[in-house]
This record gives structure tokens, sequence and C-alpha cells, in this order.
């Protein structure tokens, strides 16, 4: 006689004494392999899905209206945060000086920092029927489906404006909490070259140098203003 042994739980052993032990032995592999294959064909439960946190982003206005009406009147928080004013009187500067006028400039930080994002949500460039000064021989501004298009063909640039003009709102932030005011100075700087960079390359690229040099001549002509030296021209006194 010769036994045959099948453990089931790691812990209760079963001796099987029989006389056709490599035919009990092969009969207990068989159903062993039939019993896995049945339990693995089970389909395993699906994982839940995890709940959308805020859903999809859905704009309400054009990329103009959202520049004019929220983006660029906030942004003068912080323009206007320093400047110095010649006047009869002699030379006024201006610089935060109280807790408010630092809470303005972080109203302003905070909203470039967080709004310069919703360029991102795919919205119409202007209000319908609106063309921006794209008509006419003179015209530099482009039309809002040549703002599409341009964008649209380079989204790496369009993206890289808009970090361009959050990381100035982050530089803001971070200098409202020093309470810095020079430093102010340069985040100004910073925050005109990265609204302009983005308006020359979508909203007027037209404006070249030839374009100014235009200019020029024709405030010339209209007020007998010499063109500066730098090509730009001299406001009229």
């Amino acid at each position: 006689m010769r036994t045959c042994q099948l453990m089931r739980t790691g812990a209760e052993v079963f001796a099987l004494r029989t006389r056709h032990p490599l035919a009990t032995c092969a009969g207990l592999f068989v159903l062993g392999v039939s019993m896995s294959a049945c339990s693995s064909s089970k389909p395993s439960p699906a994982q839940p899905r995890a709940p959308e946190l805020w859903g999809d982003l859905k704009p309400v206005v054009s990329v103009k209206e959202l520049m004019r009406d929220m983006l660029d009147p906030l942004a003068d928080n912080i323009f206007d945060a320093v400047s110095i004013v010649v006047t009869e009187k002699g030379v006024v500067e201006r610089a935060p000086k109280t807790d408010q006028d630092w809470e303005k400039i972080r109203i302003g930080a905070v909203t470039l920092a967080e709004g310069a994002y919703l360029l991102k949500i795919p919205r119409p460039f202007a209000p319908p029927g609106d063309l921006n000064n794209s008509t006419g021989p003179d015209a530099v501004e482009l039309a809002p489906a040549q703002i599409r298009a341009k964008v649209e063909a380079d989204l790496v640039e369009w993206n890289a404006r808009i970090e361009a003009l959050r990381n100035v709102g982050l530089e803001v932030l971070d200098i409202v909490k020093r309470k810095d005011a020079k430093e102010l100075w340069d985040a100004s700087d910073n925050l005109d070259t990265a609204c302009e960079n983005c308006h020359r390359s979508y909203w007027y690229p037209g404006e070249t140098a030839q374009f100014h040099q235009k200019l020029d001549r024709r405030l010339q002509e209209r007020f007998g203003t010499p063109p500066r030296s730098d090509g730009t021209a001299k406001p009229p006194k």
C-alpha cells in the first residue's frame, strides 16, 4: 500500500490510501486545475471610477473680454503701485506704504497667477461680430480667425505666453510677502514685457519698425514733431 498526500489548507493533511495511488493523485491534480480554471474565469469586480472634482470648464466670455474686464484692470494694481511723477510742485514718488496698499497689489497678483490659466480654456478670441482693427489698408491687428489659426499652429508658444504672465503674478506674490517696494519696479517691467510680447505676437504683429516709422511721419506732418532717434513717436505737448 502507498500513500498520496494532498495539502488543502496548509494545516490539514489528508492521507489517502488506495490500491491505485498514481491514478488517484492524477485525478486530484486534474480536479484542482479545473477548479482553478473555473475560479479564474470569473470577471474581477470593476474598480469604482473616481468622481470628477469640478467637471468641465465652460468659458463665458471671449479672450478679448477676459483681458478687458478681468486681467487688465487688476494688472493695474501692480502697474500703478510704484511711479515717479514730475509736476509743477516737484517730483512725486508713489510706493505702497499701508497694509491696504499691499493688499491691493496682492489682489492684482492673485488675479494674474490664477486668472492667466483661464486663457488655456478654449474660447472665442473676440465677441461675435468683433473683427478687431483688422480691416482697411493700414490695419495692424489680426482678425479673431487669424489669431486662432496662429495659436493652433503653435500651442507651445501660446502656453509659454500664458506661463510668462502667470510667473509675474507669482513673483509679485512673493514681493508682497516681503513688502519689498523696490522690487516692484522690476516686477512692473516684467509684467509689461509679458503683456507686450503676447500682444505683438497675437494681437498686433503688424506694428513693426516700418509701421512706427510711418506713424512718425504722420505725426510730424500733423504736429510738426520730429521723429525720435529710437524710432518711436514723441507725444505732442
